[in-house]
Parts: structure tokens; sequence; C-alpha cells
């Protein structure tokens, strides 16, 4: 689904904080939506975080630093890293070029039910996205 100029797969849910994750069944996969990668602009270095962290929703888990920005990324699920997507500390302009495939950051075991997070087609998800770009002057 397209929000104004953004992907948003309908098969992901997504954060406040520009983050997506894919869940099937105790399995998740997390990363950077499109918007939140457009709004950090080129991103110059990503730390991943070990496997076998135990992460927790809304905590603070990895590292991005872009040409605007550098900053704490939040966990958008709580789990066990069980595998890191290295590729991304050596070639962080995955994240831009392909932030929803190749530019994913870590997959992980749920511990909890995911709480608090937005469809593609929630009203919510659309109205958080037109006031960041208006914000943000995207």
């Amino acid at each position: 689904m397209k929000i104004d100029t953004y992907e948003f797969p309908d098969d992901l849910l997504y954060d406040k904080d520009h983050n997506w994750v894919r869940i099937e069944g105790d399995s998740a996969t997390i990363g950077l939506t499109d918007f939140g990668q457009d709004l950090a602009g080129e991103i110059v270095f990503a730390e991943v975080p070990r496997v076998g962290r135990e992460i927790e929703q809304g905590q603070p888990f990895m590292s991005l630093e872009s040409g605007k920005w550098v900053g704490r990324v939040k966990a958008i699920v709580s789990g066990k890293i069980v595998e890191t997507n290295e590729e991304i500390e050596w070639e962080s302009t995955i994240i831009n070029e392909d932030p929803y495939g190749e530019g994913w950051f870590a997959k992980l075991e749920l511990s909890q039910e995911p709480e608090g997070l937005l469809k593609a087609s929630d009203d919510e998800l659309a109205a958080l996205i037109a006031a960041e770009r208006e914000k943000y002057g995207k």
C-alpha cells in the first residue's frame, strides 16, 4: 500500500518510530520503513545487535548514523535475537535501497505479543505520515 509516495507493505506491522515487523508464527523480522530511511537520509553506519540478546519493545537495541542523524533504534517487538543482518554493517546504504528486503535489521523469537502496532491500512498510520511529512518538510 502507498501512503503519499512511500511504500508500506500490507503484510507488515508498523510503529510510530518508523519501524516495521514481519511476524511469522513466533518469529519476527524487523527493519526501518521506506519513510524512516528517507527521513534519516543516506545511512552511513549501522551497528547491529548481537545474536542471543533479549530486546524489549520500545527500548533501544541498535544504532544508526546518517549524514543528518545519529541515534538509537527502538525495538518494535520483544524477543531474543536469533540472526542479525551483518551485511548492513558493511553496506549500510542497503537500508536506503531496499528497506523491506535486504535492508532488514534482525530476526528474533518473539517473547510476547506486540502491542500498539499499526497496519498499513490504518487511518492512524496515514495521519502519522502526513503529520511527519509536514513537520520535516518531506
